[in-house]
């Protein structure tokens, strides 16, 4: 029975053999690709099939076929080169001083279209730099940064900005007091009342960690709270309740008479549009990444902040 020897006697080497001879198609192109002798690149195959216990070339032909197994671990051997071009590509970068990874939290009201074109720049500037893009609850961005699981946070700041947050305002994003054409307040035919409102239940994106006096823009006496901001949108269209929701979110389902704007009297909600900041803590200063994408969102957002 043939020894066969554990992977870490692998080496990247062997695997680069193996694919050059692949795409050349032939042990001398391969040589020639490679810079070395015929004989040390049949030595090399010769050395990687007696490691692994196989026959990668069926050398009774002309030139030398791969086998089924054969083709199957040059496929395998691409991905590992691939993988190993990668990690040397990281450790290069971080020597130069790139961040090791990117980690980006957004909170649930913040509209996604005006930051895809600025993450898919980001990735095209800096091809081999791990970024991680997470949608978090409401307040959860803040809660990433100051946990260190996050670099920078695209999000909103109730009711003011921490002191341990620094923050650059992006843009700006309307609310609307909406509820389901079924609903009883959609049937008023007039301007409703804190009165009427307080009857009703107020669907409420909630904050879990958020202390219970933190309460902003609740006036029902009845509420249902939710951390996901999906969910409450489909208890909304049902018609259990009416909440204020960000414009770039309702303004289809309003268009197409799903849902029904609330004209609301004496409204004592914020009649503004939020504000939307990028952040990060301040004991922390951004890596080239990090002031990258900010410079760029500032740019990019910047008319639209100032015309909203």
């Amino acid at each position: 029975m043939m020894e066969l020897h554990p992977l870490g006697t692998l080496s990247l080497d062997q695997l680069r053999v193996l694919v050059t001879i692949a795409d050349s198609g032939s042990f001398s192109a391969a040589g020639r690709a490679l810079g070395r002798a015929q004989s040390a690149i049949s030595q090399a195959i010769a050395n990687l099939e007696a490691l692994q216990g196989v026959t990668l070339f069926d050398r009774d032909g002309y030139r030398p076929k791969l086998t089924a197994i054969g083709q199957v671990l040059v496929d395998q051997a691409r991905l590992v080169l691939g993988s190993a071009a990668r990690f040397e590509a990281v450790a290069a970068s971080n020597r130069d001083g790139l961040e090791a990874e990117l980690a980006i939290a957004i909170d649930p009201l913040v509209p996604t279209d005006p930051l895809i074109d600025t993450l898919r720049e980001l990735g095209r500037e800096f091809r081999d730099l791990p970024i991680s893009f997470s949608t978090e609850g409401l307040g959860g961005a803040v809660r990433r940064l100051r946990a260190e699981t996050a670099v920078l946070g695209i999000c909103m700041l109730l009711p003011t900005i921490p002191d341990d947050i620094v923050a650059y305002p992006l843009l700006l994003t309307r609310m609307e007091a909406v509820v389901a054409p079924s609903h009883a307040l959609a049937k008023r035919g007039r301007y409703v009342t804190q009165a009427d409102l307080e009857e009703h239940v107020q669907l409420v994106l909630s904050d879990p960690s958020a202390p219970p006096d933190e309460n902003y823009g609740l006036i029902s006496a009845r509420r249902w709270r939710f951390v996901d901001l999906g969910r409450r949108l489909d208890f909304l269209l049902a018609g259990f309740g009416w909440c204020r929701m960000p414009e770039h979110i309702v303004s289809e389902q309003i268009a197409a008479k799903k849902l029904v704007r609330l004209r609301i009297k004496d409204d004592s909600s914020p009649r503004d549009a939020l504000t939307i900041y990028a952040a990060h803590r301040r004991n922390q200063l951004l890596g080239p990444a990090g002031r990258w994408i900010l410079e760029r969102l500032q740019q990019r957002l910047s008319t639209t902040l100032s015309e909203t």
